[in-house]
């Protein structure tokens, strides 16, 4: 299972037993987007190699509202 924590700097991932962060630029470089307009679905994407997408993807700016 995979366990992501948004704040306004980046994400705290729990991925396989191992903790890890990604910084905000990290992930707006990887996506291409400014860091409020991607998803935690674009996240999970980065983070695992086939992430079990369920539900709607939400943006981050929206979660950290």
């Amino acid at each position: 299972m995979t366990t992501l924590a948004f704040d306004d700097e980046g994400v705290d991932v729990v991925y396989e037993g191992t903790e890890f962060r990604l910084e905000q630029e990290l992930i707006e470089e990887a996506t291409e987007k400014s860091y409020h307009d991607v998803t935690d679905h674009e996240v999970l994407q980065i983070v695992a190699k086939q992430p079990n997408l369920q539900g709607e993807p939400r943006r981050i700016g929206d979660i950290l509202d």
